[in-house]
């Protein structure tokens, strides 16, 4: 199939860009002099990406190009004309991967597009195994799915990566799928090809940052998950099968090869064992997994027909030097990877470190083979092969048998050999025992090395080492095996959060490590054997070498690490290096060995093809270095003869190169490349990515980079050299003593985060470098994590200087002579000072350099951009900030050393004290230029400015270097105020300080300029005014810091937090003092004052007192809580740390044996004044006056037991006359001597009417001596049952003198020290600044709450005159503030109806209350009245008429027999305020009512449920009604119905159900609504059957309306009816509503007359 793309001539723009610049030439190294080709695009290469035979190039825009032999096409594209991929256009592609034969692209959307070959299913579109799906030409999508989740969702991918016969993709939450043939793909399967990417569940729940892929085996860069890390997977304890539950404590159901062993499995290993107990198992073992099979043979069959016909034998052998052959009998061949067996009465397979069965790789044996020699011959055979020196094997050419270990699988042959050599190839069936002892993983081992024991002797898998067992201790790696989790639900659970995709500070982690899997016959896997993995598996050796890049050619791999050491290469190489293509002569190759280089280069990118790798290092100069290491080019000459010779031996076995580089070499031609930004192998190619412009953004951040990656290689070798040996050193505790050593832990620590700081930069400038053309420079982590840097070099600095302060330096230098010994002189290499003395102190300061290094480099890179751009403003701000902190730290490593130099002066015990590490000298007046005013002549003062204090020394006399007396001022705690200059020539200056004010002086002006500059400057610097020095006498006055006290005083011993003002504690904070008291809240001048709270402990008790309330002069003065040590709460008002006024004490609790609540007036912490005891105790219920909390004065008890007694008290005992009634209404009114005792003249009233006049003595309870005279009542006297309650009231307190203290409080808080007199402004203002407090200290507020509050805030139109028209306004203002009781009128209702229900509710209940509780709401109507026209002074008096039109509620009515009534607004209080009081005191007042009328509630329902009984008409005819007024018709639903006489519950049933509503309602104004109403409704019912006009008259209303009452059955309407009466407003009981209460009165007194039944 053949496309017609456009050719790249007819693409090419006449200029040509100069960023982006892509060259391509064949490997090889620098013997002879390379032209690399350079590829000519319009655009700017962003990305190469080479396969064994063709490459791809992502271009600028996201368009895609391909070069090479396209075997999907038939076609051969040379790279200097590359070919469009049309069928990509529209798509924009982000990345580009190429595998063996077959290619992939990503685009910005994370979708994937694959083609290519397509033999092993590696672009997985469809299953099948038919011709169709062999190659697939174009790109096509192929979609990612996760099935796991509900419902399965589309996989977005980030990175791709293709080998030889699969595919691995990346996902953004960094899971990996897998697709195609073979072990490499770290699936659990024997089903090949994987069409469908699958999820690698051994890597589930790890966060995977890279993948790379080679011929056959897969490597992954996985972030490090720290052992204590909650998403970290946690090893489960082995229960049941390994099925059932994968993991175990010590993964001993893991075996080398990464699989789980199966029961069949393991008796398949031991029958395998028994038969060849020394060659391992055999292949047919693994076969399924690793793509031993015939599919493999038909994929190899597809790709020969692949090749195009025009490609001929030769242009093959030149794409490829190498032609090996292989045998198809694969008996005959030994792996080299065979484990030889030391002792013969060993197990094989139970001799690895971290499982109870694990096993070898199985080898293929030759069964005519005998067995293999004995331990000893191997040894000794061994030596003598190893005693070969390495230049003779780098330049001899070894015959067959040298090369055994790239024979013995189809691994090797591929990476060695173009896939069209593949069916010619043929194996030599001869093999002896020296062919596999001569293969390329044992060359090299040297006599005595440990690699030799380890491999040889010990022959144990070191992907098996540090793995715990069963019984034994150990340290298990940081990431822990995985398993797959598709099999159980059980299996996904140790999976189910994901790591963040970054460290912590946001930068890079370097905290990773590299897991490999597939086949490893070259030893690629880096797990010290030739085993394959059929799941990934860590190689243990890289954890913790911060690796930051993997790399996979076609057998070897590398890895790119942060680290560099001297003489080493931050790259570690393993796997083949038959053409040296490792860097290094190393041995094993099976293992991670570090590749090295010239001293001063330090790698950055690394790259690996088939048999070479590329590096991008800086060295010396400014421009990035390339190296090469593999195979060398050979001359002309030498290559024709070569090919010619591979063509005669096409079929034998092929050769080690003729020459190949053993460590890595310089390119010479790169220094003509410009910039390099990356390299690219794949197959026999190399490439890489150059931009040619010298000055620039570019050529900064390479710089940036490599200024970056040089101060991380100095940091880890002072590290290394210095810091590492003096930490780990036993002795170096004592040496640098106890203050040192902590300082010294503190710097290694902060030096280790500075190190890991620049380490991860580095690594993020490396990735900014790749993909330069795409990021933008305000991406880069210096700029975007700037506070990050500021801080960590600012701590940093920090420590170095406070352990410089304290003589660290002076130590740390003896010690490092003693510790380091001959190693001291690889300091001096360190040290880049002038000196080169390698001073501790230089070294730790000398990363204070780079943040100038830093600045330089945003300098230049600022001068790129324009001034006006976001790029410019951003770089620039950040130049200024690292400028600054190098200042500032500059500053203080000179405050250090001044400091130093100080205390080194002014040495002695004395001074020790005062010595800090934090703390630096700043001046001091030892000179006397500064002294205390007012000193003695002989006196000597001595101040000292530190950062942190100011010092104030006294020494002896005469002077001395000792001192006597000290002072310590805290800085942030100081005040600095500058006198005036006087006449007397005086530079004074006023120092404040928590508890004493003092005067300096200064010698001079400029003296005291100077101590005012340095003051101020630390006052500003410590209250994070950025220290630069404030004018003299500006500082902050209020600030927020801790203190002790230590005067005398209320705070003496006491620690504060919190705000200051000019030298007093001011504004809120919290102060503790030593007894254990604590006060939470707000103060004032030094003192408590507003809201707080305060524990007060009880030492007696073992208990703490709280209160909380408000405070005024540092005494308790408002209202609170206080609840006491003892278990009392008291709830009301203070004075002066008193209860006074308002307050309700609750003591004790019901099983104790004294508990009541009082509610009432308090003076002087007494009870005095009207108040309400409730003795819970005894039952009873104390109303009425106290003094000196005593009972004394009018009162009214009333107990459980029904009796009521109201009276006088004195000295807490009834005293004097009073009037006591039994429940039975049984009465004595007469002198009462003691509680319930009487002694003097009294009349008994008994429940008959019998009265006993006379004098009595005696206790009620017990019994009454009289003398005196009976008097019967007269058998034609009319029995009064009410003869009692004219007594009633007499002796009681009277209702406007009850609760005083409660208005009192209520006045209080509108700011009137006496009732209705104050400022009505300053009310309004309370009420204002209450509420806009209570909104900012309740955020928890609901949305309607806020909005009442926020209407409740604002001041209304309160001055002006009251009018209908903002009548309305006012009452629903009043509403809103009533419910609220943050409002001072919300707060009066609630207290309202907390004392109401306190006397009136409760098992003392008295029905004689009732006459007292009417009075008392009738009371807070006319006290409350008088408030709210205090508030609005517009309301008239209570009754007059409003001006305007009518609107208000409460209307008079004067003619309801008018076509258009009139109405006039009458002002009630009760009508106003009523609504707003009695809805809560609805209960108690209502249970009142009915316990006073109770006797004649049950007569009135006795009736009313027997007339009920009658049908409608019967009793409309029994009460009289009119037959007019009989309805005769009936609605039911919407049908009209005629009734009958039978009918019930039928009539007038609209009158019915209005009247049932007056028990829903709570209010006099209210229930006269629904009597109206119900007159409406029934005046509506009976019109339609009058003719002409219809007027009402009683004779015709009442009997109608006496059947309504009837009908509506409603209960205690007798207390309905009194409440009415009571309540209601005496401007309707004239009116229509009048007229109608009556009527509806009158019925209930005929329903109770005995004559009308």
């Amino acid at each position: 199939m053949e496309n017609k793309e456009p050719s790249f001539a007819e693409e090419a723009a006449s200029t040509l860009p100069k960023r982006g610049l892509l060259h391509i030439w064949q490997s090889g190294g620098p013997s002879e002099p390379l032209s690399p080709e350079r590829v000519l695009l319009s655009q700017c290469v962003l990305q190469v990406a080479l396969g064994e035979h063709h490459g791809l190039l992502l271009a600028q825009g996201g368009h895609v190009y391909s070069f090479g032999e396209l075997l999907w096409r038939g076609l051969s594209v040379p790279p200097s004309a590359p070919l469009l991929e049309v069928s990509l256009r529209g798509t924009t592609v982000v990345h580009v991967a190429c595998g063996g034969f077959h290619c992939g692209a990503l685009s910005e959307q994370g979708g994937m597009y694959m083609w290519g070959e397509n033999t092993a299913g590696q672009c997985g579109p469809t299953e099948g195994d038919t011709d169709s799906n062999v190659t697939v030409a174009d790109p096509y999508p192929l979609a990612v799915v996760d099935n796991e989740v509900v419902p399965p969702s589309m996989v977005r991918i980030v990175d791709l990566s293709c080998g030889r016969e699969h595919s691995l993709a990346l996902s953004a939450q960094n899971e990996l799928w897998a697709w195609g043939s073979g072990c490499q793909l770290g699936l659990v399967t024997s089903n090949f090809p994987v069409w469908k990417p699958q999820k690698v569940e051994h890597l589930a729940g790890r966060h995977v940052i890279q993948v790379a892929c080679g011929a056959y085996h897969s490597l992954a860069l996985v972030r490090c998950l720290h052992p204590e890390n909650p998403n970290t997977p946690k090893p489960q304890e082995r229960r049941g099968s390994q099925r059932d539950e994968p993991f175990a404590s010590d993964d001993a159901h893991y075996c080398p090869l990464g699989v789980e062993l199966t029961e069949s499995m393991t008796a398949e290993v031991e029958t395998h064992q028994i038969l060849y107990p020394k060659m391992g198992l055999t292949e047919d073992v693994l076969s399924p997994f690793c793509g031993f099979n015939s599919q493999a043979s038909a994929r190899r069959r597809s790709r020969q027909r692949l090749w195009p016909a025009g490609i001929s034998h030769e242009s093959q052998a030149h794409l490829c030097p190498y032609s090996y052959s292989i045998s198809d009998n694969k008996e005959n061949v030994l792996l080299a990877g065979t484990e030889i067996e030391p002792d013969e009465h060993a197990d094989p397979l139970t001799q690895t470190d971290s499982c109870t069965t694990s096993y070898p790789l199985p080898a293929l044996t030759d069964k005519k083979k005998p067995a293999l020699p004995n331990e000893l011959e191997l040894h000794n055979l061994l030596q003598k092969l190893c005693g070969h020196s390495l230049e003779m094997q780098h330049s001899r050419r070894l015959g067959d048998a040298d090369t055994l270990s790239s024979q013995t699988s189809d691994d090797s042959y591929v990476s060695s050999t173009p896939s069209n050599e593949l069916l010619h190839t043929r194996c030599e069936n001869d093999l002896t025992f020296s062919d596999v002892v001569r293969s390329s993983s044992l060359v090299g081992l040297e006599e005595g090395s440990p690699w030799k024991k380890k491999i040889i002797l010990e022959h144990k898998s070191s992907s098996l080492k540090d793995i715990n067992q069963k019984g034994k201790t150990g340290t298990r790696r940081c990431s822990l095996p995985g398993t797959p989790t598709h099999a159980t639900p059980r299996r996904q659970q140790h999976f189910s959060s994901k790591p963040s995709s970054v460290s912590e500070d946001g930068l890079l982690s370097l905290k990773t490590e590299v897991w490999s899997w597939g086949r490893g016959s070259e030893g690629q896997l880096g797990h010290g054997d030739q085993l394959a993995r059929l799941q990934p598996l860590c190689v243990k050796c890289l954890t913790g070498e911060e690796v930051i890049k993997v790399a996979a050619g076609s057998h070897h791999s590398l890895a790119l690490t942060a680290q560099c050491q001297p003489s080493f290469m931050q790259v570690y190489s393993w796997g083949s290096n038959m053409c040296g293509q490792l860097g290094h002569v190393n041995s094993p190759v099976t293992v991670p060995q570090q590749a090295k280089l010239s001293d001063g280069l330090r790698a950055w990118d690394v790259s690996a093809g088939q048999s070479h790798s590329l590096l991008l290092a800086d060295g010396e100069c400014d421009k990035p270095l390339l190296l090469y290491c593999g195979q060398q080019q050979e001359p002309r000459s030498k290559q024709s003869e070569t090919s010619c010779q591979g063509a005669r031996s096409c079929q034998r076995s092929p050769n080690r190169a003729e020459s190949y580089t053993v460590r890595p070499t310089l390119m010479p031609f790169c220094m003509e490349m410009g910039y390099i930004n990356s390299v690219c192998s794949g197959g026999q190619r190399c490439a890489l990515l150059a931009n040619h412009i010298i000055i620039g953004v570019i050529s900064a951040i390479h710089e940036l980079a490599s200024i970056e990656r040089r101060f991380y290689y100095w940091l880890s070798s002072l590290r290394k050299l210095l810091l590492m040996p003096l930490f780990n050193k036993e002795s170096a505790c004592p040496s640098l003593g106890d203050p040192c050593t902590r300082l010294f832990l503190s710097l290694y620590k902060s030096f280790v985060h500075l190190s890991i700081l620049i380490g991860q930069h580095s690594t993020s400038l490396t990735h900014f470098l790749h993909n330069v053309l795409r990021r933008d420079v305000a991406s880069l982590h210096l700029l975007t994590h700037i506070q990050h840097f500021l801080d960590t070099y600012t701590e940093y600095c920090t420590v170095v200087g406070d352990f410089q302060v304290m003589g660290g330096f002076q130590l740390l230098h003896k010690l490092s002579l003693e510790c380091l010994g001959s190693k001291q002189t690889k300091l001096f290499e360190l040290d880049l000072s002038v000196s080169g003395d390698a001073d501790p102190g230089s070294l730790l300061y000398w990363p204070l350099q780079q943040l100038q290094q830093y600045n330089r480099v945003l300098l230049k890179l600022e001068a790129c951009y324009d001034v006006l751009t976001t790029e410019y403003q951003y770089l620039h701000q950040s130049c200024v900030q690292y400028e600054h902190l190098s200042a500032t730290l500059l500053r203080r490593k000179k405050e250090a050393e001044v400091t130093f130099i100080f205390w080194k002066t002014h040495s002695g015990k004395n001074t020790e004290g005062l010595r800090l590490p934090q703390r630096r000298v700043l001046c001091e007046s030892s000179n006397r230029t500064l002294t205390l005013q007012g000193a003695g002549r002989f006196s000597n003062h001595w101040f000292i400015l530190f950062n942190d204090a100011l010092v104030h020394i006294q020494r002896a006399t005469p002077p001395k270097s000792l001192f006597s007396t000290h002072r310590v001022y805290p800085v942030n705690l100081l005040w600095v105020k500058p006198l005036p200059e006087n006449d007397s020539g005086c530079y004074a200056i006023k120092m404040s300080c928590p508890e004493e004010t003092f005067i300096l002086v200064a010698s001079t002006p400029q003296e005291k300029n100077k101590w005012l500059h340095f003051l101020n400057q630390e006052v500003d610097r410590v209250l994070s005014g950025g220290g630069q020095g404030s004018s003299p006498g500006i500082t902050a006055m209020s600030r927020t810091a801790s203190y002790t006290f230590t005067g005398e005083g209320r705070f003496k011993d006491a620690q504060y937090t919190g705000s200051w003002l000019a030298g007093r504690v001011h504004g809120r904070g919290t102060m503790r003092w030593q007894d254990g008291r604590t006060y939470t809240g707000n103060f004032k001048n030094g003192l408590e004052d507003g809201y707080g709270e305060c524990m007060i402990p009880d030492k007696l008790l073992n208990k703490a007192g709280c209160y909380q309330g408000h405070w005024r002069d540092g005494k308790i003065h408002g209202f609170g809580i206080y609840r006491y040590a003892t278990g009392e709460v008291y709830e009301g008002c203070f004075n002066e740390g008193q209860r006074h006024g308002y307050g309700m004490l609750r003591s004790g609790k019901m099983d104790k044996a004294s508990s009541g609540v009082f509610i009432g007036q308090w003076v002087c912490d007494k009870r005095t004044g009207y108040g309400v005891y409730d003795d819970i105790t005894r039952g009873e219920k104390y109303i009425g006056l106290w003094l000196d909390d005593e009972r004394h004065g009018s009162a009214v008890v009333v107990t459980q037991y029904g009796v009521y007694y109201e009276g006088n008290f004195r000295e807490n005992k009834m005293n004097g006359l009073g009037l006591l009634v039994s429940d039975d209404d049984t009465a004595f009114h007469g002198e009462f001597y003691e509680d319930w005792t009487v002694n003097g003249k009294g009349i008994l009233s008994l429940a008959n009417g019998d009265t006993l006049e006379g004098h009595f003595s005696g206790e009620w309870s017990a019994g009454l001596k009289v003398d005196g005279i009976y008097t019967k009542q007269a058998a034609d006297e009319i029995e009064d049952k009410d003869r009692n309650n004219f007594l009633l009231g007499r002796y009681v307190v009277p209702a406007d003198e009850r609760w005083v203290c409660v208005f009192d409080e209520c006045w209080r808080r509108l700011g009137c020290d006496v009732a209705d007199r104050g400022e009505r402004t300053t009310a309004w203002e309370n009420i204002a600044v209450c509420i806009s407090s209570a909104r900012q200290h309740s955020p928890d507020l609901s949305r309607y709450q806020s909005k009442v509050l926020e209407c409740l805030e604002c001041i209304p139109h309160h001055a002006d005159a009251v009018t209908t028209t903002n009548y309305d306004n006012i009452r629903k203002y009043l509403t809103k503030a009533c419910e609220t009781p943050i409002h001072p009128l919300g707060w009066l209702v609630e207290t309202l109806v907390t004392v109401y229900r306190m006397t009136y509710l409760g098992v003392e209940s008295n029905h004689r209350l009732l006459r007292e509780a009417v009075k008392e709401v009738q009371a807070y109507v006319k006290h409350f009245y008088s408030i709210v026209r205090f508030l609005f002074p517009g309301l008239p008096d209570d009754g007059s008429v409003l001006p305007d039109t009518p609107i208000s509620p409460c209307r008079i009515r004067y003619s309801s027999f008018t076509e258009e009534p009139s109405f006039v607004s009458v002002v009630s209080c009760s009508t106003l305020l009523l609504p707003l009081l009695l809805p809560q005191l609805y209960q108690p007042l209502f249970m009142l009512y009915c316990l006073h009328d109770e006797q004649q509630e049950a007569q009135y329902w006795e009736r009313i449920l027997r007339l009920n009984k009658q049908p409608d008409q019967s009793l409309l005819s029994f009460l009289g009604v009119q037959q007019k007024f009989w309805p005769m018709w009936m609605s039911v639903l919407g049908e009209k119905k005629q009734i009958i006489s039978s009918s019930k519950d039928v009539s007038f049933g609209g009158a019915v159900e209005t009247l049932q509503q007056i028990s829903t309602t709570f209010t006099p104004s209210e229930k006269l609504l629904v009597i109206q109403n119900t007159f409406e409704e029934l005046t509506q019912e009976i019109k339609p059957t009058q003719d002409g006009d219809f007027l009402w008259c009683m004779d015709d209303l009442l009997p109608l309306f006496l059947y309504i009452v009837l009908r509506a059955r409603i209960r205690n309407l007798g207390a309905e009816v009194s409440l009415i009466e009571d309540l209601m407003d005496p401007n309707v009981q004239h009116g229509e509503l009048g007229l109608m209460f009556t009527t509806l009165k009158a019925c209930y007194m005929q329903i109770q007359m005995e004559s009308m039944i």
